[in-house]
């Protein structure tokens, strides 16, 4: 009998489907939506290769592995794109997944949250003090990925057009743009600190709210061996994704910004944000909030600078952390968002439902770009 949390392999027979597309030469929308919708089981597979690993390591070394794996095959993808130059498509990726974790994932668990039946006077609640810490890395995280923005509108250099592939900015951004990124990355290893050391008892949703039935049994060798496996099927995937975008954005009529930023960022978190919804529907709400703005914290803290800094060896030149004028307004909405859900330490299915509607409304801006 299938869990609810299972059906991510019900996609399985996609993979090779994909794969044979790619092979025989299918059309670019064809492999693309084939290869995207494929990318969900792997990634999956390594959500949970690294939850057992994590529940099996201590709270250290846990800690660690979801750091390295949980946003595995968003940089993974990132990272072909990176290759093939594609640096719009990789910002708005990053962009996309902070704002799908923040208002899709939290909106649609605190909609389905409050609707479930588990709730008091009308209201779930959740752990204020972690929540309020992790909007605010978030907050100052935004802060800083918007700087070089900034610095390049009072240059006069402007900011890319969503349409671009890429913007040589020259070596004063990119300069910048590692330091801002090193600055980033010794934040969120000062997070880590804090959260599993000197403060680790705030941070303890999934051992205080998970239960019997939630904790797998894979032994450590079966899990890295699933981890590898499903490491190397995102990547096959993620190279025959990437270089289908372009030419697929052009035959449906999307830019590839809409794509980067609504769909890739969707699919490579699509099983990560089903678990948020169905941990809310157990009642389990201040696990589902940290899982939505935790994963936004790590990728403004840890994947965003990450990317930076190989790309100076990967790629044709590179990439500047100045995002699009539509992705700092994203940006933006995402911080204040965070940090207001976040005051309360309770939520309701009204608030969830009006975060899905800015998300739509981005959604639809963003389509128009």
């Amino acid at each position: 009998m299938l869990r609810l949390d299972s059906w991510p392999y019900l996609l399985a027979p996609l993979i090779p489907a994909a794969v044979i597309a790619e092979i025989a030469g299918a059309s670019a929308t064809v492999i693309f939506f084939l290869s995207a919708v494929a990318l969900i089981p792997p990634a999956a597979l390594m959500g949970r290769a690294t939850e057992e690993l994590a529940e099996r390591s201590g709270n250290v070394v846990g800690g660690l592995l979801n750091v390295t794996f949980g946003n595995a095959p968003e940089l993974i993808v990132a990272l072909f794109a990176l290759g093939k130059g594609l640096h719009e498509v990789v910002k708005a990726s990053l962009v996309g997944s902070i704002l799908g974790n923040v208002l899709l994932v939290m909106g649609a668990a605190m909609l389905v949250g409050g609707l479930s039946g588990h709730r008091t006077r009308g209201v779930q609640k959740f752990g204020r003090t972690a929540a309020s810490v992790q909007s605010t890395m978030l907050l100052l995280a935004v802060a800083a990925l918007i700087m070089p923005g900034v610095f390049a509108l009072v240059r006069g250099v402007g900011l890319p057009h969503p349409g671009d592939p890429r913007v040589h900015y020259g070596p004063d951004l990119e300069h910048l743009s590692i330091a801002v990124s090193c600055v980033l990355i010794f934040s969120y290893a000062a997070g880590l600190l804090f959260s599993l050391r000197t403060h680790a008892g705030l941070f303890n949703p999934h051992e205080e709210e998970s239960s019997s039935e939630d904790r797998g049994d894979w032994s450590t060798g079966r899990s890295v061996l699933v981890l590898a496996l499903a490491g190397a099927l995102v990547g096959v995937l993620s190279e025959i994704l990437v270089g289908s975008i372009q030419e697929a954005s052009h035959a449906i009529g999307l830019s590839e910004f809409f794509i980067g930023a609504i769909v890739v960022a969707i699919v490579g978190n699509a099983a990560e944000h089903w678990v948020a919804v169905l941990v809310a529907y157990k009642n389990k709400m201040s696990l589902a909030v940290n899982i939505a703005i935790g994963s936004s914290a790590q990728v403004a803290l840890f994947v965003a600078p990450v990317l930076v800094l190989v790309s100076f060896f990967l790629g044709p030149f590179p990439m500047p952390l100045v995002f699009n004028g539509f992705e700092l307004a994203g940006l933006a909405i995402a911080a204040i968002i965070a940090n207001q859900v976040t005051q309360e330490g309770e939520s309701t299915w009204y608030e969830g439902l009006q975060l899905l509607l800015v998300y739509a409304v981005l959604a639809l801006t963003f389509a128009y770009a």
